[in-house]
This record gives C-alpha cells, sequence and structure tokens, in this order.
C-alpha cells in the first residue's frame, strides 16, 4: 500500500475515533445510561480503529507509522472544529 494512502486512511481513522469520542462525551449530559455508554462509545471506537490500523498496515511497519501519524493528524483536525471553550475549567 502506497504511504500516501496509508496516511489519508490514519486521517480518516483519527477523525472517526475523535469525532466519536466528542460526540460521546456530549451525549453523556443527557444520556440514562452513562457507563454503558461510555463503554460501547469506547470499544466500539477501539475495535474499528485497531481494525483500520491492521488492515492498512498489511504487515509493513512503514504503513503502520504513517497511520499512526495521519491518526495523530485526525486528532488536531477534529479539535480545530470544536468550539472553544470559555471560562474556568472547574466543574461546578
Amino acid at each position: 500500500m502506497n504511504l500516501f494512502f496509508a496516511f489519508l486512511a490514519g486521517v480518516s481513522i483519527g477523525i472517526f475515533f475523535y469525532g466519536g469520542l466528542w460526540l460521546t462525551v456530549r451525549a453523556l449530559v443527557t444520556t440514562r445510561h452513562p457507563i454503558l455508554l461510555t463503554f460501547s462509545s469506547f470499544w466500539g471506537r477501539t475495535l474499528i480503529a485497531l481494525s483500520g490500523f491492521l488492515y492498512v498496515m498489511n504487515g509493513a511497519w512503514q504503513n503502520a507509522l504513517a497511520c499512526l501519524a495521519g491518526f495523530a493528524l485526525g486528532r488536531v483536525i477534529v479539535s480545530s472544529f470544536l468550539p472553544k471553550a470559555g471560562g474556568s475549567t472547574r466543574c461546578t
């Protein structure tokens, strides 16, 4: 697999993983079962991301490294679209 495509796959996996994390955190306020939501979201996102990594890696560490770099960029992309938190960071 071309390293560029491995990088793009990593970006998409990262956007999926961290976007799903953001949606989960937002839904925790309104859900009736926050523990179930937290664990199911974590395991679902992790299994899908790991499956994507293993598929992209295809036995080559170079592909895994490119995918990991794309995954990190996916986090930066998701966090750039999130609203900035204003005010205190303390829970009230």
